[in-house]
């Protein structure tokens, strides 16, 4: 899974032939914290014990969890929360939303052959997501904090870009930062911290 995400190509290799076929994809994924699903639950108690929580986790590599652009934890929900009467943004709205962001992408990138802000290269970074210096600074501290890898870096900055995007932002703010930044989370938080 490594290399498709990475290389965007699968590499087929048989007894006398090598075949690449291009492998461009969203991957989409989720799983429980344990065996239980309850480890890391405010609510519940987990009955694994750690080395099976080990085990369980470490069917994803930290390699591969590096890869992924954004984690988010769902924690489980209560009936109480069905009943409220929030005003939530319609799947309609969202969309709107999308399609705009998508919209200032395809444009931005036209000349390039790029569609999206996942496909930036480190040079194309340097030009479209630029930071200020407050920016910099608390993407600094979470570069440290959260022992953050290189891919991360780069990752969280593609995601900050797309938040922008989505408020339609020409500029990267604090905000689009902060926000991209609590999606690499998941990985210090379970992966590495047992």
């Amino acid at each position: 899974m490594r290399i498709p995400l990475e290389d965007r190509e699968v590499t087929i290799s048989r007894l006398n032939t090598t075949i690449k076929y291009p492998c461009k994809f969203m991957l989409v994924a989720s799983m429980n914290p344990c065996q239980c699903g309850y480890y890391g639950s405010i609510d519940k108690k987990c009955n694994c014990k750690p080395e099976q929580i080990k085990k369980y986790i470490n069917k994803i590599s930290g390699p591969l969890l590096d890869r992924i652009d954004i984690h988010i934890e769902v924690n489980q929900i209560k009936y109480k929360q069905f009943e409220k009467d929030q005003k939530a943004e319609t799947s309609k709205e969202i969309k709107k939303r999308v399609d705009i962001a998508r919209q200032i992408q395809k444009e931005r990138y036209q000349k390039y052959s790029i569609y999206s802000n996942s496909e930036l290269t480190p040079k194309l970074m340097e030009e479209y997501c630029k930071l200020n210096s407050k920016s910099k600074k608390i993407l600094e501290i979470a570069f440290d904090k959260l022992e953050l890898s290189t891919r991360a870096y780069n990752r969280i900055l593609k995601v900050a870009r797309t938040i922008a995007d989505l408020e339609e932002s020409t500029t990267i703010e604090e905000r689009h930062l902060v926000e991209a930044i609590q999606y690499r989370s998941l990985d210090r938080k379970y992966w590495y911290k047992r």
